[in-house]
């Protein structure tokens, strides 16, 4: 009998659902919405809720809760998005510069600073300054369940989108997934091989070009 079990296991081991539950919930507080099945959706849902619950304790001054904040949740380093691309093409060196200061201490406010374009900015800060601010005056019920049609794979499981009350986008949108940085880095090649063959295919015409030039002229010498 299943009594007092409140928890869906998901086929995986504790430590596999507890890291589960803590990256979902990260990314859901960096993008705004992600879509999951919609088992994974329902039991990360109370998890989000208790998070921005205790956002809103740490944003009133409470040290307490932010720790309690790292210990359940982590701190995950965000890339700002419109950075992601080029920190995907830097070396381990210079993205160890971007994640930390020298003298180690993480950046955590997404401020460029010494001497960097850009640095990252903590998970833990993207909750409590931004998500849970707009949450001041709500007693509640902070995300939502969108219900999708079922993904076309052999177990066809029923898809959901999870969502944070307030980014009032269709779940159209993260229906399409966006390129990976894989995809991104055989775009470039392709273009520049392209255009490579074009600059070659431009000379060789142009040698073409000059040597019909040339021939006539020699002929009126003669």
């Amino acid at each position: 009998m299943r009594h007092l079990v409140a928890h869906r296991k998901l086929n995986r081991t504790r430590e596999h659902r507890l890291a589960l539950r803590r990256n979902m919930a990260q990314s859901l507080f960096e993008h705004g919405q992600i879509r999951t099945t919609l088992a994974k959706a329902k039991d990360v849902r109370p998890f989000v809720e208790r998070l921005i619950t205790l956002a809103r304790v740490a944003r009133g001054g409470s040290l307490a809760a932010r720790q309690r904040l790292i210990a359940l949740m982590g701190d995950r380093a965000i890339i700002p998005a419109e950075f992601q691309e080029q920190y995907e093409d830097m070396s381990d060196a210079a993205r160890r510069r971007v994640r930390r200061s020298r003298s180690g201490r993480r950046y955590r406010h997404g401020q460029a600073r010494g001497g960097q374009k850009f640095t990252t900015l903590s998970v833990v800060h993207q909750l409590i300054d931004n998500v849970a601010a707009r949450f001041e005056s709500r007693p509640g019920g902070y995300t939502r369940v969108i219900k999708l049609n079922p993904r076309k794979a052999c177990d066809s499981a029923p898809m959901a989108v999870l969502q944070l009350v307030g980014e009032e986008e269709s779940p159209g949108t993260v229906v399409r997934p966006g390129k990976t940085a894989r995809q991104r880095r055989v775009e470039r090649r392709y273009a520049f091989a392209a255009k490579a063959i074009k600059k070659a295919a431009a000379r060789r015409s142009a040698g073409g070009a000059a040597a019909g030039t040339e021939a006539p002229a020699a002929d009126a010498e003669s």
